[in-house]
């Protein structure tokens, strides 16, 4: 169970800090929630405290595993497949997975795919919202600039060493 102050990652909105826990009855029954605030985004995220493992809400990474991802991300092998409406699938799977790495896989993947070709506006989407949950993870466990991050995931994607 997370306590208050905790540094939580949400695999569909990113990082934040669980702000309060507080009992909300819904639908004629009484559970407490997580409520956690997301500073990139700037909202408020209610989770059930009960269903926390099984939407994938994790503490965030130490420094030490953010900075393996950002090194591994100029080597990571990223295979997208040519049919949008599958690699969409596939990509959606990767991003509710939580793995930092698969999120960072999908960050470089739509990258690349966007300098090559462009992309639709789904993915457009996609690619922002990965780059989000992805930087605000990084931001709060480095204690490093939304901008500074940003660049060093722009390098890695340019094979540039960072």
């Amino acid at each position: 169970m997370f306590q208050i102050g905790d540094k939580v990652v949400h695999p569909m909105h990113g990082a934040g800090v669980v702000d309060s826990i507080v009992q909300k009855k819904v639908d004629g029954v009484m559970r407490d929630y997580y409520v956690l605030k997301l500073p990139v985004r700037a909202m408020l995220v209610m989770i059930p405290v009960d269903n926390s493992d099984e939407i994938g809400v994790r503490p965030i990474v130490d420094r030490e595993r953010a900075n393996q991802v950002l090194e591994a991300m100029a080597s990571l092998k990223v295979d997208m497949t040519q049919n949008w409406n599958r690699r969409y699938r596939e990509n959606m799977e990767r991003l509710k997975s939580g793995d930092l790495l698969e999120v960072a896989g999908v960050v470089k993947g739509l990258m690349l795919r966007d300098g090559a070709r462009g992309l639709s506006t789904g993915e457009r989407k996609m690619l922002h919202s990965a780059k989000q949950i992805l930087i605000s993870e990084l931001v709060m466990c480095q204690c490093a600039s939304y901008e500074a991050v940003e660049q060093r995931i722009q390098q890695a994607v340019e094979c540039v060493p960072v």
